[in-house]
């Protein structure tokens, strides 16, 4: 991303984006941070073009992404949101978006990958259960796992991730967490981290603030630095304790589980 600035506000407001440049060598996994609404989000939807730069370029492998149809983004680009979306069909329609002509066995071996085979399996339809429009039979956790399986039967080039952990509860978010930890092994990924062990896995950590890039580097030359990066980290995993938050409790980096008060214990 070259300096990028993206979606302008109406007059008198800021640009969503400033000036924003980074680089990310293949494989590696680049973790973005920061304060909610920093511009995150926008980071990562100008790769696929989900929005276009205003100023500058994003570029693949030296090629502006403006000059690349979007289906082939598409073929290279794998993409876990925070919002999973699924169509109102089956689930095996829903894997198949992601390898049309994958077999039955491949689609079983994705679900397995992504640690919801055995939730499928249990339904009185199996594979051919339909999920509901945006997928509303499902429970967060298994729509997460459900594109996972979509991602890993693609098989793209570049991944991008938004770890959505306060969506989910905390047995579903360790499921989640076992099925990305294959999936971005030497892999291009780009994620926007809530997860203290992709915030440490990472090469490189580009910590956002009001549209800009305001530091970048790695977990230990970050908190050396004593910055933002190292206030938000203080304030969100507690010295290091805390893996992920989740919407019944927190998982700490041990795998225990502490319950929030009044939530039943997974």
């Amino acid at each position: 991303v070259d300096q990028a600035q993206a979606a302008p506000a109406p007059v008198a407001r800021e640009w969503t984006l400033q000036a924003v440049d980074l680089d990310i060598r293949p494989g590696q996994l680049a973790a973005l941070v920061g304060p909610s609404g920093a511009g995150k989000t926008t980071v990562t939807y100008l790769v696929p073009r989900m929005y276009d730069v205003d100023r500058g370029a994003v570029r693949i492998d030296d090629v502006d992404v403006r000059e690349i149809r979007l289906a082939s983004l598409g073929d290279i680009i794998g993409m876990v949101t925070q919002e999973t979306y699924l169509f109102h069909t089956s689930i095996r329609q829903n894997l198949l978006y992601g390898k049309p002509d994958a077999t039955q066995g491949q689609l079983e071996a994705a679900a397995r990958a992504a640690f919801i085979h055995d939730r499928i399996a249990e339904m009185p339809e199996g594979y051919d259960t339909v999920v509901g429009e945006r997928g509303y039979r499902m429970s967060g956790g298994e729509k997460q796992r459900l594109a996972i399986a979509r991602v890993i039967l693609k098989d793209p080039r570049i991944l991008i991730l938004d770890e959505a952990t306060s969506s989910l509860d905390t047995t579903s978010e360790r499921l989640v967490q076992e099925a990305l930890r294959p999936l971005m092994r030497g892999r291009t990924t780009l994620a926007i981290a809530h997860r203290l062990s992709t915030i440490l896995a990472a090469d490189v950590i580009f910590v956002v603030d009001q549209g800009r890039i305001v530091e970048r580097g790695t977990h230990a030359e970050l908190l050396r630095e004593g910055g933002l990066y190292a206030r938000l980290y203080q304030q969100q995993f507690q010295s290091g304790a805390v893996e992920a938050e989740c919407e019944d409790g927190v998982v700490l980096t041990t795998g225990q589980v502490v319950p929030t008060p009044g939530s039943q214990p997974p």
